[in-house]
Protein backbone atom coordinates (compact mmCIF):
# COMPACT_ATOMS: atom_id res chain seq x y z
CA UNK A 1 0.00 0.00 0.00
CA UNK A 2 1.65 3.04 -0.98
CA UNK A 3 2.20 6.15 2.09
CA UNK A 4 -0.54 8.36 2.15
CA UNK A 5 -1.57 10.81 5.42
CA UNK A 6 1.24 10.58 7.76
CA UNK A 7 0.25 9.02 11.31
CA UNK A 8 -0.05 11.87 14.18
CA UNK A 9 2.90 11.13 16.81
CA UNK A 10 2.26 10.29 20.23
CA UNK A 11 1.68 13.09 22.48
CA UNK A 12 1.54 15.73 18.83
CA UNK A 13 -1.56 17.29 18.33
CA UNK A 14 -4.01 15.01 16.18
CA UNK A 15 -5.42 16.60 13.65
CA UNK A 16 -8.56 14.41 13.67
CA UNK A 17 -9.02 15.86 17.53
CA UNK A 18 -10.58 19.46 15.72
CA UNK A 19 -12.86 17.58 13.33
CA UNK A 20 -14.76 16.12 16.54
CA UNK A 21 -14.34 16.86 20.22
CA UNK A 22 -14.37 13.59 21.38
CA UNK A 23 -11.40 11.95 19.34
CA UNK A 24 -8.68 13.13 21.40
CA UNK A 25 -6.50 11.59 24.39
CA UNK A 26 -7.28 10.10 27.37
CA UNK A 27 -3.84 9.98 28.79
CA UNK A 28 -2.90 12.37 31.41
CA UNK A 29 -0.62 15.32 30.35
CA UNK A 30 2.61 13.06 32.43
CA UNK A 31 1.50 10.25 30.74
CA UNK A 32 1.57 11.79 27.32
CA UNK A 33 4.68 13.32 28.12
CA UNK A 34 5.71 9.82 28.94
CA UNK A 35 4.58 7.97 25.63
CA UNK A 36 6.71 10.50 23.30
CA UNK A 37 9.55 9.12 25.55
CA UNK A 38 9.03 5.86 26.05
CA UNK A 39 6.44 3.95 23.75
CA UNK A 40 8.05 2.24 20.88
CA UNK A 41 6.80 3.83 17.50
CA UNK A 42 7.32 0.40 15.41
CA UNK A 43 7.26 -3.23 15.74
CA UNK A 44 11.11 -3.64 15.97
CA UNK A 45 11.36 -2.12 19.20
CA UNK A 46 8.42 -3.51 20.62
CA UNK A 47 9.55 -6.02 23.25
CA UNK A 48 7.03 -9.18 24.08
CA UNK A 49 4.36 -10.74 22.84
CA UNK A 50 5.93 -12.33 20.04
CA UNK A 51 2.88 -14.18 19.05
CA UNK A 52 0.71 -11.52 18.53
CA UNK A 53 3.30 -9.52 17.08
CA UNK A 54 4.48 -12.27 14.59
CA UNK A 55 0.36 -12.79 13.28
CA UNK A 56 -0.26 -8.50 13.24
CA UNK A 57 2.57 -8.33 10.94
CA UNK A 58 1.18 -11.44 8.89
CA UNK A 59 -1.91 -9.77 8.71
CA UNK A 60 -0.40 -5.99 8.08
CA UNK A 61 1.88 -7.80 5.33
CA UNK A 62 -0.97 -9.51 3.61
CA UNK A 63 -3.31 -6.26 3.80
CA UNK A 64 -0.57 -3.99 2.22
CA UNK A 65 0.47 -6.73 -0.51
CA UNK A 66 -3.46 -6.99 -1.49
CA UNK A 67 -3.83 -2.73 -0.62
CA UNK A 68 -6.70 -3.53 1.30
CA UNK A 69 -7.29 -2.11 4.99
CA UNK A 70 -7.12 -4.52 8.08
CA UNK A 71 -9.64 -6.52 9.38
CA UNK A 72 -11.29 -4.95 13.22
CA UNK A 73 -9.02 -6.20 15.48
CA UNK A 74 -9.77 -6.78 19.32
CA UNK A 75 -7.20 -6.31 22.06
CA UNK A 76 -7.63 -7.44 25.08
CA UNK A 77 -5.78 -8.17 28.24
CA UNK A 78 -5.04 -6.58 31.67
CA UNK A 79 -4.32 -2.62 31.95
CA UNK A 80 -0.90 -1.29 30.83
CA UNK A 81 0.40 -4.25 28.39
CA UNK A 82 0.66 -2.11 25.66
CA UNK A 83 -2.84 -2.34 23.74
CA UNK A 84 -2.50 1.49 23.15
CA UNK A 85 0.89 1.44 21.74
CA UNK A 86 -0.01 -2.10 19.60
CA UNK A 87 -2.88 0.40 18.14
CA UNK A 88 -0.64 2.75 17.12
CA UNK A 89 2.22 0.66 15.19
CA UNK A 90 -0.54 -0.62 13.37
CA UNK A 91 -1.38 2.34 12.10
CA UNK A 92 2.15 3.52 11.40
CA UNK A 93 3.01 0.12 9.77
CA UNK A 94 -0.46 0.70 7.47
CA UNK A 95 0.85 4.26 7.08
CA UNK A 96 -2.87 5.19 8.07
CA UNK A 97 -4.25 8.09 10.18
CA UNK A 98 -4.94 7.24 13.94
CA UNK A 99 -7.97 8.47 15.99
CA UNK A 100 -8.18 7.40 19.66
CA UNK A 101 -11.40 7.90 21.90
CA UNK A 102 -12.78 6.57 24.78
CA UNK A 103 -15.79 4.26 24.67
CA UNK A 104 -17.33 5.76 27.93
CA UNK A 105 -17.38 9.15 26.21
CA UNK A 106 -19.43 7.77 23.07
CA UNK A 107 -22.73 8.01 24.86
CA UNK A 108 -25.19 8.72 22.21
CA UNK A 109 -25.04 7.50 18.28
CA UNK A 110 -24.44 10.81 17.02
CA UNK A 111 -21.01 11.09 19.41
CA UNK A 112 -20.34 8.65 16.68
CA UNK A 113 -21.58 9.80 13.51
CA UNK A 114 -18.83 13.17 13.10
CA UNK A 115 -16.52 10.45 13.85
CA UNK A 116 -17.23 7.73 11.40
CA UNK A 117 -17.87 10.48 8.71
CA UNK A 118 -14.66 11.99 8.79
CA UNK A 119 -12.74 8.97 8.33
CA UNK A 120 -10.46 8.24 5.45
CA UNK A 121 -10.03 4.88 3.33
CA UNK A 122 -7.96 2.88 5.32
CA UNK A 123 -8.23 5.47 8.54
CA UNK A 124 -7.36 3.39 12.31
CA UNK A 125 -9.86 4.08 14.68
CA UNK A 126 -9.03 3.50 18.00
CA UNK A 127 -11.55 3.02 20.68
CA UNK A 128 -10.26 2.30 24.37
CA UNK A 129 -12.39 0.43 26.91
CA UNK A 130 -14.66 -0.44 24.33
CA UNK A 131 -16.86 -2.92 26.41
CA UNK A 132 -17.86 0.25 28.64
CA UNK A 133 -19.49 1.38 24.88
CA UNK A 134 -23.52 2.18 25.90
CA UNK A 135 -25.96 -0.26 24.36
CA UNK A 136 -27.39 1.95 21.69
CA UNK A 137 -24.09 3.39 20.53
CA UNK A 138 -23.05 -0.27 20.15
CA UNK A 139 -25.87 -1.42 17.75
CA UNK A 140 -25.29 1.66 15.95
CA UNK A 141 -21.39 0.70 15.32
CA UNK A 142 -22.57 -2.80 14.02
CA UNK A 143 -23.50 -1.74 10.77
CA UNK A 144 -20.81 0.88 10.64
CA UNK A 145 -18.11 -2.11 11.61
CA UNK A 146 -20.03 -4.65 8.77
CA UNK A 147 -21.19 -2.80 6.15
CA UNK A 148 -19.23 0.36 6.47
CA UNK A 149 -22.74 2.73 6.18
CA UNK A 150 -24.77 3.81 9.35
CA UNK A 151 -28.33 4.54 9.26
CA UNK A 152 -28.69 7.77 11.06
CA UNK A 153 -32.71 9.09 11.81
CA UNK A 154 -33.63 12.62 11.14
CA UNK A 155 -36.76 14.19 12.85
CA UNK A 156 -39.36 12.25 14.96
CA UNK A 157 -42.61 11.04 14.68
CA UNK A 158 -44.54 11.21 11.62
CA UNK A 159 -41.74 13.31 9.93
CA UNK A 160 -39.37 10.68 11.05
CA UNK A 161 -36.98 9.53 8.40
CA UNK A 162 -33.91 7.22 7.76
CA UNK A 163 -30.68 8.38 6.00
CA UNK A 164 -27.82 5.86 4.97
CA UNK A 165 -24.88 7.65 5.13
CA UNK A 166 -21.70 5.43 3.28
CA UNK A 167 -18.57 5.54 4.84
CA UNK A 168 -15.35 4.62 3.64
CA UNK A 169 -13.23 1.15 4.76
CA UNK A 170 -11.48 2.14 7.92
CA UNK A 171 -10.31 -0.23 10.37
CA UNK A 172 -11.55 -0.40 14.12
CA UNK A 173 -9.34 -1.72 16.80
CA UNK A 174 -10.55 -1.96 20.33
CA UNK A 175 -9.16 -2.71 23.16
CA UNK A 176 -10.47 -3.91 26.59
CA UNK A 177 -9.52 -5.62 30.05
CA UNK A 178 -12.81 -7.33 30.55
CA UNK A 179 -13.44 -8.92 27.12
CA UNK A 180 -16.00 -11.29 28.86
CA UNK A 181 -18.13 -7.86 29.25
CA UNK A 182 -18.20 -7.56 25.13
CA UNK A 183 -21.94 -8.80 23.81
CA UNK A 184 -21.34 -11.95 21.33
CA UNK A 185 -22.45 -9.49 18.41
CA UNK A 186 -20.07 -6.75 19.03
CA UNK A 187 -17.05 -10.01 19.58
CA UNK A 188 -18.31 -11.94 16.71
CA UNK A 189 -17.77 -8.56 14.05
CA UNK A 190 -13.75 -8.19 14.61
CA UNK A 191 -12.29 -10.44 12.33
CA UNK A 192 -8.26 -10.44 14.32
CA UNK A 193 -8.68 -11.32 17.57
CA UNK A 194 -5.33 -11.04 20.16
CA UNK A 195 -4.75 -11.20 24.17
CA UNK A 196 -2.05 -9.95 25.84
CA UNK A 197 -0.79 -11.57 28.56
CA UNK A 198 1.99 -10.30 31.40
CA UNK A 199 5.39 -9.90 30.71
CA UNK A 200 8.15 -12.27 31.73
CA UNK A 201 11.13 -10.60 33.63
CA UNK A 202 13.56 -11.14 31.01
CA UNK A 203 11.34 -8.77 28.99
CA UNK A 204 10.46 -6.53 31.51
CA UNK A 205 14.46 -5.81 31.83
CA UNK A 206 14.85 -4.97 28.54
CA UNK A 207 12.24 -2.65 28.42
CA UNK A 208 13.42 -0.86 32.05
CA UNK A 209 17.02 -0.83 29.97
CA UNK A 210 15.53 0.68 26.80
CA UNK A 211 14.01 3.02 29.04
CA UNK A 212 16.64 4.44 31.09
CA UNK A 213 18.57 4.61 28.25
CA UNK A 214 15.77 7.12 26.36
CA UNK A 215 15.76 8.68 29.45
CA UNK A 216 19.25 9.40 30.10
CA UNK A 217 19.76 7.33 32.85
CA UNK A 218 22.55 5.14 33.80
CA UNK A 219 21.41 2.04 35.05
CA UNK A 220 23.25 -1.52 35.87
CA UNK A 221 21.78 -5.10 34.61
CA UNK A 222 21.09 -5.83 38.24
CA UNK A 223 19.10 -2.56 38.93
CA UNK A 224 17.22 -3.13 35.99
CA UNK A 225 15.93 -6.92 37.18
CA UNK A 226 15.07 -5.35 40.58
CA UNK A 227 12.55 -2.75 39.12
CA UNK A 228 11.31 -5.79 36.66
CA UNK A 229 10.72 -8.30 39.46
CA UNK A 230 8.74 -5.62 41.00
CA UNK A 231 6.54 -4.68 38.21
CA UNK A 232 4.08 -7.28 38.36
CA UNK A 233 4.83 -7.98 34.40
CA UNK A 234 3.35 -5.21 33.64
CA UNK A 235 5.60 -2.83 31.00
CA UNK A 236 3.71 0.56 32.00
CA UNK A 237 4.16 -0.41 35.70
CA UNK A 238 8.12 -0.88 35.07
CA UNK A 239 8.47 2.20 33.74
CA UNK A 240 6.86 4.46 36.26
CA UNK A 241 8.96 2.48 38.60
CA UNK A 242 11.78 3.40 36.80
CA UNK A 243 10.76 7.04 37.11
CA UNK A 244 10.24 7.00 40.42
CA UNK A 245 13.84 4.82 41.26
CA UNK A 246 15.20 7.91 38.74
CA UNK A 247 14.01 9.92 41.40
CA UNK A 248 15.15 8.39 44.42
CA UNK A 249 18.70 7.97 42.29
CA UNK A 250 19.34 11.70 41.66
CA UNK A 251 18.87 12.73 45.08
CA UNK A 252 20.07 9.92 47.44
CA UNK A 253 22.69 7.95 45.02
CA UNK A 254 24.20 10.21 42.58
CA UNK A 255 22.17 9.28 39.66
CA UNK A 256 23.39 5.56 38.66
CA UNK A 257 21.06 2.76 40.13
CA UNK A 258 22.03 -0.70 40.86
CA UNK A 259 19.86 -3.06 42.63
CA UNK A 260 21.09 -1.36 46.17
CA UNK A 261 19.38 1.66 45.31
CA UNK A 262 16.64 0.31 43.41
CA UNK A 263 15.45 -2.28 46.22
CA UNK A 264 15.90 1.28 49.12
CA UNK A 265 13.91 3.23 46.14
CA UNK A 266 10.84 0.55 45.64
CA UNK A 267 10.89 -0.30 49.73
CA UNK A 268 10.10 3.71 50.42
CA UNK A 269 7.63 3.57 47.78
CA UNK A 270 5.84 0.57 49.34
CA UNK A 271 6.26 -2.02 46.84
CA UNK A 272 7.62 -5.33 47.84
CA UNK A 273 9.67 -8.07 46.87
CA UNK A 274 6.60 -9.34 44.50
CA UNK A 275 5.60 -5.80 43.68
CA UNK A 276 2.72 -6.13 45.74
CA UNK A 277 1.48 -2.15 46.50
CA UNK A 278 -0.24 -0.98 49.74
CA UNK A 279 -3.69 -1.78 47.89
CA UNK A 280 -2.64 -5.19 46.75
CA UNK A 281 -1.52 -5.85 50.59
CA UNK A 282 -4.51 -4.61 52.19
CA UNK A 283 -6.88 -6.50 50.09
CA UNK A 284 -4.73 -9.82 51.32
CA UNK A 285 -5.24 -8.69 54.86
CA UNK A 286 -8.68 -7.91 54.91
CA UNK A 287 -9.07 -11.27 52.81
CA UNK A 288 -6.89 -13.16 55.53
CA UNK A 289 -7.49 -11.62 58.46
CA UNK A 290 -11.05 -9.95 58.22
CA UNK A 291 -12.47 -12.62 56.48
CA UNK A 292 -10.76 -16.00 57.37
CA UNK A 293 -9.12 -16.22 54.22
CA UNK A 294 -12.73 -16.37 52.53
CA UNK A 295 -15.00 -17.22 50.18
CA UNK A 296 -16.09 -13.80 50.91
CA UNK A 297 -18.04 -11.64 47.83
CA UNK A 298 -15.82 -8.78 45.97
CA UNK A 299 -18.77 -5.69 47.82
CA UNK A 300 -17.49 -7.02 50.84
CA UNK A 301 -13.72 -6.79 50.64
CA UNK A 302 -14.14 -3.60 48.38
CA UNK A 303 -15.99 -1.66 51.05
CA UNK A 304 -13.44 -3.67 53.45
CA UNK A 305 -10.36 -1.75 51.73
CA UNK A 306 -12.62 1.36 50.73
CA UNK A 307 -12.01 0.84 47.23
CA UNK A 308 -14.69 0.73 44.53
CA UNK A 309 -15.49 -2.75 42.95
CA UNK A 310 -14.24 -2.39 39.40
CA UNK A 311 -10.92 -1.22 40.85
CA UNK A 312 -10.03 -4.18 42.36
CA UNK A 313 -11.33 -6.52 39.71
CA UNK A 314 -9.27 -4.79 36.89
CA UNK A 315 -5.91 -3.79 38.58
CA UNK A 316 -5.55 -6.04 42.09
CA UNK A 317 -7.15 -9.47 41.36
CA UNK A 318 -5.84 -10.40 37.97
CA UNK A 319 -2.27 -10.19 39.38
CA UNK A 320 -2.94 -12.25 42.78
CA UNK A 321 -4.63 -14.82 40.28
CA UNK A 322 -1.59 -15.09 38.32
CA UNK A 323 0.68 -15.30 41.38
CA UNK A 324 -1.21 -17.71 42.68
CA UNK A 325 -2.43 -15.85 45.86
CA UNK A 326 -5.93 -15.55 45.01
CA UNK A 327 -8.85 -17.85 43.71
CA UNK A 328 -12.11 -17.27 42.25
CA UNK A 329 -14.71 -19.51 43.63
CA UNK A 330 -18.60 -19.63 42.53
CA UNK A 331 -18.92 -18.62 46.52
CA UNK A 332 -16.69 -15.44 45.95
CA UNK A 333 -12.77 -14.70 46.59
CA UNK A 334 -10.56 -17.33 48.56
CA UNK A 335 -7.24 -16.75 50.12
CA UNK A 336 -4.52 -19.39 49.42
CA UNK A 337 -1.73 -20.66 51.56
CA UNK A 338 0.78 -18.59 49.51
CA UNK A 339 -0.61 -15.52 50.36
CA UNK A 340 -1.04 -16.48 53.67
CA UNK A 341 2.49 -17.34 53.82
CA UNK A 342 3.33 -13.80 52.73
CA UNK A 343 1.40 -12.05 54.86
CA UNK A 344 3.57 -13.99 57.99
CA UNK A 345 0.80 -16.06 58.39
CA UNK A 346 0.95 -20.75 58.17
CA UNK A 347 -1.27 -22.34 55.99
CA UNK A 348 -2.81 -24.07 59.21
CA UNK A 349 -2.89 -20.78 61.41
CA UNK A 350 -6.82 -19.80 61.69
CA UNK A 351 -6.86 -16.04 61.39
CA UNK A 352 -8.24 -13.64 63.91
CA UNK A 353 -11.94 -12.53 63.30
CA UNK A 354 -12.60 -9.40 63.55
Amino acid sequence: MSPRKPVAAAGDEDPSAARHPLVAPSESIEDQIITVTLRPAGFEHYVGQQQVVENLKISIEAASRRGEPLDHILLHGPPGLGKTTLANIIAREMAATFHQVSGPTLERPGDLVGILTNLERGDVLFVDEIHRLSHVVEEFLYPAMEDFAIDFMVDRGAYAKTIKINLKHFTLIGATTRAGLLTAPLRERFGIVHHLDYYTPEDLQRIVRHSASVLGVTIGDDGAAEIAARARGTPRIANRLLRRVRDYAQVKAHGAIDRDVAAAALQLEGIDLLGLDALDRAFLRALVVQYGGGPVGIGALAASVNEEEDTLTDVVEPFLIQIGFLQRTAGGRRATSKAKAHLGLSASEQPRLL
